[in-house]
């Protein structure tokens, strides 16, 4: 019945915690377009790829006392930090099935930063374009951002080294 919501909480549990809803958003798109089993429906937003779907599970796995957040006061912002509860363990327990690499690969991502994951999780969004054209779309979508080149060759060459984490289609 909670099938996608313990996914989500699989991924959870993977990354030990994550610190800002960006950077979830951003770390279950990258997992899904690496062909994990997500299937949260996603659209280009201010920051990048965003799962109004995702928001909802989220929210409906704190209130059903499967995942912890904890709100911070960052300088300015405030940051949300999720974790799984013993609650949230115990449920995903009922659920035996395995995503082989998607541990490795969502601990290497929870340890990038959520500006960088942005910049991943675009250049994924236009993948399907010609590299120049997703340049292009960056300078114009992220001007903010100010991504440099060196910054764009680093998310592409970032993406093939998580593709090769995953075993060739193992991972699905």
């Amino acid at each position: 019945m909670l099938t996608e919501h313990a996914k989500v909480m699989k991924a959870l549990a993977a990354a030990g915690e994550i610190a800002g809803r960006k950077k979830l958003q951003k770390m279950i798109y990258i997992a899904k377009k690496l062909d994990f089993p997500f299937y949260e429906k996603f659209d280009f937003h201010f920051y990048g790829p965003y799962s109004e779907e995702l928001t909802c599970r989220i929210e409906e796995l704190c209130a059903l006392g499967f995942l912890h957040e904890v709100k911070e006061k960052k300088s300015g912002y405030v940051q949300y930090r999720y974790t799984l509860t013993e609650a949230g363990e115990q449920f995903l327990r009922h659920y035996d099935w395995e995503m082989p690499g998607l541990a490795e690969c969502m601990q290497a991502m929870n340890g990038q930063n959520a500006r960088f994951l942005e910049l991943v999780s675009t250049v994924l969004y236009f993948e399907h374009l010609p590299k120049d054209e997703v340049k292009e779309k960056i300078a114009v979508l992220k001007s903010k951002q100010r991504y440099t080149e060196d910054e764009i060759e680093e998310a592409y060459a970032y993406i093939e080294a998580l593709r090769s984490r995953c075993n060739k289609g193992a991972c699905v």
